[in-house]
């Protein structure tokens, strides 16, 4: 311990501690264990992967719609309006509203992973090393904690667009319209932001469950990076 604390006291004499603390980022802190910049290299590869096999999954036809756990239904607010239409005899009405908005869901999931990457790239090694060391899914909870704001105003207008082409914004209008002339109190609900909502809740839902499989399942561990990181005791000691 003594010839430690010698070593870092000539290297912050003989050279910055900017530099200093370079060096000892990139030296293993126990025997065996991956360096602080492995780590990090590995929960970007991580949660890239994750990222990517979940847009995959959700930007596929019916990635949304055909998934009971994420499939975007009317948003509370608005159930009065679905029930009562469906007992005047307009439930197609409202399916077809349903459907779109599941359809735009799965369309702007296909833009997804860019947006992901671009904010995984962002993460530094401190930030890495704490997360490795944290529950299941602490990686998507900072990255959830870092990013939604700004993959939200990135996403909904490409929401907004998806929504348009498959003309759910028409259904919406539709379902509105009609309710409007039953009711004295007309729904006035924004279809883009409650949709981009549910599709990047939906996307954080599974990339949670990718984290999470990578953590726990060795097979799950497709490169050398991950096997080496994930298979550390250091990742194997959650504090959760």
């Amino acid at each position: 311990m003594k010839r430690l604390f010698l070593v870092l006291g000539i290297l912050c004499l003989s050279t910055s501690c900017e530099t200093s603390q370079q060096i000892l980022q990139n030296l293993p802190t126990v025997a065996g264990q991956p360096t602080s910049t492995q780590i990090a290299a590995g929960l970007k590869e991580a949660l890239t992967i994750g990222t990517q096999n979940s847009a995959n999954r959700l930007s596929a036809v019916n990635g949304f719609f055909a998934n009971a756990a994420l499939k975007i239904l009317m948003p509370p607010e608005a159930q009065k309006v679905e029930s009562t239409l469906r007992n005047l005899g307009m439930g197609s009405v409202v399916d077809k509203a349903i459907l779109s908005m599941n359809r735009g869901a799965e369309e702007a999931a296909k833009s997804a992973t860019p947006i992901f990457v671009n904010a995984i790239k962002q993460m530094s090694i401190t930030d890495a090393i704490g997360i490795l060391r944290g529950g299941q899914t602490s990686a998507t909870d900072y990255f959830k904690s870092k990013t939604t704001a700004e993959l939200t105003n990135a996403f909904k207008p490409v929401i907004a667009e998806a929504l348009k082409k498959v003309d759910a914004t028409k259904y919406w209008s539709d379902v509105f319209s009609l309710y409007n002339k039953f009711s004295s109190t007309p729904v006035n609900t924004d279809l883009s932001a409650y949709v981009t909502e549910k599709a990047i809740a939906g996307i954080y839902i599974e990339v949670a469950a990718e984290e999470a499989k990578i953590r726990q399942d060795p097979a799950a561990r497709v490169t050398d990076l991950l096997k080496t990181v994930f298979g550390s005791t250091l990742a194997q000691t959650s504090n959760k």
